[in-house]
């Protein structure tokens, strides 16, 4: 298997051989095999274990077996101790995933700190297979099928060419000494089920399963940069952004053949799972909604609209702030207000308002409008809704939901950063002005 090994590195992984490497390793079999590899190609490495402390005392030996390891092979060695449970449960994740995040978080502290060029997992084709199988149980794109990166920026799987059997086979040959994890043999676990119950029956079905799996994935791939390149192609086009809303254009995504598919990829990378229901929304009424978990995407006219959930609920929480005389500016959700009196009106745009400053009632007033406001619009005759305004001005749910008013007693004197209100206006009688302005 080193020869094999070797020929692999010098033929798709050669950076490895001079760079500087941090090899994970739990005590298992495959991280075992992997730093025994990497010491037989004279590679520089050092081993990097995680103590999760989900096993007790199981836990402690895998440490004290990878620090006896480190000594065989005359190599340093980094050892962590996490409060695994502890972290799950702060935030509110399974214990696998807070294991996963706090163990690539410190490989990347110590590859900052120790300047190391790469991190070296053990992941090998059977583990490449189970994660194809759970994705597939699970429902996926074509990434989910493509299976386990060879490389993904730093961190390399060189043994993702190496089938379980070949290791197990090298490891006995060679007398090399290994940890079992007690839990790898419970089949609560769906990984553990495929594993133990599933592929074996596959395998005893096609003994080439794992080449003509490895030559179905290699196609997958072709497909997936094909589809890459179409998306690309078409990018330009159908998204724009602005003030960090991401806008898909519906009727350009309509005249594409496969819209759904085209959707699919250029929203895939936003954790929507009710697929069905977003396809919906390109002929939804407008105002229409789906959620992730990290994100939100609106119907708003001909536009899908893509914010983050965090947005939403800033956006729709309550805003109530009071402005007194003596003020001279004030955060606000959007930006800095700021009050200057002026003697004079220069050039005045939707961010900057003159008004009247002795028609003012204050305190002021800054909150989120309401059904049933109304104001007088600068430049138009008589009074109109903000409900009425924003359907002439077009305004999408999020402009609306961010709609802000400024207030004199119960009179709107300006919607904020639009339009201001002709009964505050300044005129020839005018005597102090008032020059508010958003930042």
């Amino acid at each position: 298997m080193f020869h094999k090994f070797q020929k692999h590195i010098n033929q798709n992984l050669p950076f490895l051989s001079k760079g500087k490497l941090l090899v994970t390793i739990s005590g298992g079999i495959d991280s075992v095999i992997l730093a025994h590899l990497c010491k037989q190609a004279k590679f520089d490495f050092a081993l990097a274990h995680c103590n999760f402390n989900l096993r007790g005392k199981e836990s402690d030996a895998d440490q004290d077996f990878v620090e006896q390891l480190a000594k065989d092979l005359q190599v340093e060695v980094f050892i962590k101790s996490f409060d695994t449970n502890a972290v799950a449960e702060k935030l509110k994740i399974s214990t696998q995933m807070a294991a996963r995040d706090l163990r690539y978080s410190w490989f990347d502290v110590l590859c900052t700190q120790k300047q190391f060029d790469y991190i070296l997992t053990a992941h090998h084709a059977d583990d490449n297979l189970e994660t194809f199988l759970i994705n597939l149980s699970r429902g996926t794109g074509l990434d989910g099928l493509t299976g386990i990166p060879e490389v993904n920026d730093n961190i390399v799987r060189p043994l993702l060419k190496f089938s379980r059997e070949e290791i197990v086979s090298f490891a006995k040959a060679n007398n090399f000494k290994w940890r079992e994890d007690s839990s790898n043999a419970s089949t609560k676990y769906l990984r553990n089920k495929l594993r133990h119950d599933v592929i074996p029956v596959l395998k005893e079905m096609n003994t080439e399963l794992l080449h003509n799996f490895e030559t179905t994935q290699s196609n997958l791939k072709y497909s997936k940069s094909i589809i890459k390149d179409a998306v690309k192609r078409i990018y330009k086009e159908v998204v724009s952004i602005e003030d960090a809303v991401i806008k898909l254009n519906i009727k350009k995504l309509q005249e594409l053949p496969n819209t759904n598919a085209y959707v699919f990829e250029l929203l895939k990378d936003f954790n929507f799972t009710a697929w069905k229901d977003v396809y919906n929304l390109l002929d939804a009424q407008s105002g229409k909604q789906v959620f992730s978990a990290t994100h939100r995407l609106v119907k708003d006219r001909d536009y899908l609209l893509v914010t983050g959930v965090s947005n939403a609920i800033n956006s729709t929480s309550e805003v109530s702030i009071s402005i007194a005389e003596d003020v001279k500016s004030i955060e606000i959700p959007f930006g800095v207000l700021s009050f200057k009196t002026t003697q004079q009106i220069e050039e005045s745009n939707k961010s900057t308002l003159y008004i009247d400053k002795d028609l003012l009632k204050f305190p002021l007033t800054i909150r989120k409008w309401e059904k049933g406001d109304y104001f007088y619009p600068l430049g138009m005759q008589g009074k109109k809704k903000l409900s009425k305004f924003f359907k002439d001005e077009k305004y999408s749910l999020l402009d609306k939901e961010k709609a802000l008013v400024l207030c004199s007693g119960e009179d709107v004197v300006w919607l904020i950063n639009k339009r201001g209100d002709n009964r505050y206006k300044v005129t020839e009688k005018t005597k102090n002005i008032l020059k508010i302005t958003l930042q």
